[in-house]
C-alpha cells in the first residue's frame, strides 16, 4: 500500500515558532511542507492555490485570528490549532479541530495529533468504514451519524456521555448502560464505571489502563480477565 503524505501548512505570526513546527513537519515521514504563512490573509489567498490536508494554526495573530480564516475558508483541511492561550480550547473543538496543542510544542504532542490526523484521513479516504457501520445519537438536539471506526471510547459525565472519536467529541444525553446497550459486544467492552473502549483502537493494556491514541483509561480489576480474554482472540 502506498504510504500516506498529508501535505501541511503552518500559520503563525512568530518565525520561531513556525520554524520549530516546520522541523517537526520535515522530521515526520508522514507529513510534507507545502507551505508557511505569517497571517490568515496571507493564508487565505495562498490557499486558493495551494492544496493542503493539515494546516497547523495559530489564533491570535494580527488583523484576522485563526477563528476568522476558518470562517472564511469554503474548503477546510483538517486543522490542528497551536496556541499559547488555554481560554480557546472550547471554542477550537467547535471547529472540529483534530487537536488543541500548547506553545512551546512538545514533540510527543506533535506526534501523538499528527496520529489522529492521519487516522482521520485514511478513515475518510479508503472506505474502510461499511456503511451499516454506524449508529446516530442525538446531540444539541441534532441527530449525528456516528461511525463506529470512528469511535476510541466513551466517558461518563454525570447525566451525560462524552464520544471521544477522531474528529470532534460529541456529548450526548444518556446513561451509560443504556448507551453501551447500544454497541456491538464483540468490539467494545466497559472496562471501567465510566469507560467503554473500541477493543480494535487498544495500543498498549497493563493490569491498570489501557492507552489509545495517547489517552491512558483506567482498568477496573473485576474487568481485566475479561478484557485479556477478549484482546488475545
Amino acid at each position: 500500500m502506498e504510504e500516506l503524505i498529508l501535505d501541511c501548512a503552518v500559520v503563525d505570526d512568530s518565525s520561531l515558532q513556525r520554524l520549530a513546527i516546520v522541523k517537526m513537519i520535515k522530521d515526520h515521514p508522514n507529513l510534507r511542507l507545502a507551505a508557511q504563512y505569517n497571517n490568515a490573509i496571507e493564508t487565505k489567498n495562498g490557499l486558493l492555490e495551494t492544496k493542503v490536508d493539515l494546516i497547523f494554526l495559530d489564533i491570535e495573530m494580527p488583523i484576522l485570528t485563526g477563528f476568522d480564516l476558518l470562517d472564511d475558508l469554503v474548503h477546510k483541511p483538517q486543522i490542528i490549532f497551536v496556541t499559547g492561550k488555554t481560554k480557546y480550547a472550547y471554542k477550537a473543538f467547535n471547529y472540529n479541530a483534530i487537536d488543541y496543542l500548547r506553545k512551546p510544542l512538545t514533540k510527543d504532542r506533535f506526534l501523538n495529533a499528527v496520529h489522529k490526523a492521519i487516522n482521520l484521513h485514511r478513515l475518510k479516504t479508503e472506505g474502510s468504514v461499511e456503511d451499516d457501520d454506524y449508529i446516530f445519537v442525538k446531540s444539541n438536539l441534532k441527530k449525528k451519524k456516528v461511525f463506529l471506526n470512528d469511535l476510541k471510547f466513551i466517558e461518563a459525565l454525570g447525566d451525560y456521555v462524552k464520544l471521544v472519536t477522531y474528529n470532534e467529541p460529541i456529548i450526548v444525553l444518556s446513561t451509560m448502560k443504556a448507551f453501551e446497550a447500544q454497541l456491538p459486544a464483540d468490539r467494545f467492552m466497559r472496562i471501567h464505571k465510566s469507560y467503554i473502549i473500541n477493543m480494535d483502537k487498544v495500543e498498549k493494556y497493563n493490569s491498570r489502563n489501557i492507552e489509545i491514541e495517547g489517552d491512558k483509561i483506567p482498568l477496573s480489576r473485576h474487568k481485566k480477565t475479561k478484557l485479556m480474554e477478549a484482546l488475545s482472540k
